[in-house]
């Protein structure tokens, strides 16, 4: 007799370790999907900011007219940041690129003073851009204003078709993991159909029968989602330390979001799984279950 009960204790451990296992793995794929979720937002943030505007200035410009520039460029709700070159800041950063001193072989500096602007990430879209120019280029002492259109549309264009990839894959990936958890919690629940059957055969209430069960299925879920955090955080971890640039779209408010959900979801489809299987048995009429 003890025999069989050890027997019958070590077969429920190992089914809700395989139960634990399963949803803590399933929980670790779709934070892994969240996280590149939400950062694919600041990633495209991150690019469109990092759009350069030049506003060349014409040399006769005195200070005075530039200042005027810049205030209006500063006051519009379009632009991030603005940063204003001057001849000779340009003529150090064009030595550095070109690694030697043109300055020397031409006897005069031939560049103009510059503005480089940036605009927020909503404004970063082609039409916004050229009505943002136009303002700008009629101010009399702006040469030209130099940005790449074809740029602006390609970044646009390609990171459309990235979020709708990723969404597309969001999607078949939380169908999988639904049906993998679902399947793994029945199949758990599978070796205890007959105590669920006699239990509401002797009297039993469905509701004190389904408690225990639902109880253990918040810790199961509970348990799953914390270890799949924990590995999130680990392969997060490693991804920075291999790809220090990455810590440029860095958002731990984010990914506080992607734990809380992740909790959240384990719960959830721990409890609604388990729910679902156990009214199932109840169901069952006692030859079904054989």
């Amino acid at each position: 007799m003890n025999e069989e009960k050890k027997l019958v204790r070590k077969t429920q451990r190992s089914s809700r370790l395989s139960t634990v296992v399963s949803i803590s793995l399933v929980l670790f794929l779709l934070g892994t999907l969240g996280v590149l979720l939400l950062h694919a937002g600041k990633l495209q943030e991150y690019v469109k900011e990092n759009i350069e505007i030049v506003l060349i200035i014409k040399p006769e410009a005195d200070s005075t007219q530039v200042n005027d520039v810049l205030s209006r460029i500063n006051g519009s709700p379009y632009v991030k940041s603005s940063k204003l070159v001057s001849k000779e800041e340009a003529a150090e950063a064009l030595k550095k690129d070109l690694g030697e001193d043109f300055l020397s072989f031409l006897g005069y500096n031939p560049l103009y003073p510059s503005i480089d602007i940036r605009l927020k990430a909503e404004f970063a879209e082609e039409n916004t851009i050229r009505s943002f120019i136009d303002s700008i280029h009629a101010h009399p002492s702006v040469s030209e204003v130099q940005y790449q259109p074809s740029l602006v549309e390609s970044i646009n264009r390609n990171l459309r078709t990235i979020s709708w990839i990723l969404l597309t894959f969001s999607a078949l990936l939380i169908l999988v993991s639904v049906t993998l958890i679902n399947n793994t919690i029945r199949i758990s629940l599978y070796a205890r159909r007959l105590l669920i059957k006699s239990m509401l055969l002797v009297g039993a209430t469905k509701g004190f029968i389904l408690q225990p069960f639902l109880i253990r299925s918040i810790w199961n879920g509970l348990l799953g989602s914390f270890i799949a955090i924990v590995l999130l955080i680990g392969l997060m971890y490693f991804a920075f330390l291999k790809v220090p640039e990455l810590s440029l779209i860095r958002d731990f408010r984010l990914m506080a979001i992607v734990a809380a959900g992740l909790l959240a979801t384990g719960i959830f489809l721990s409890f609604i799984c388990t729910w679902f299987a156990v009214n199932k048995y109840l169901r069952y009429r006692t030859d079904q279950l054989y």
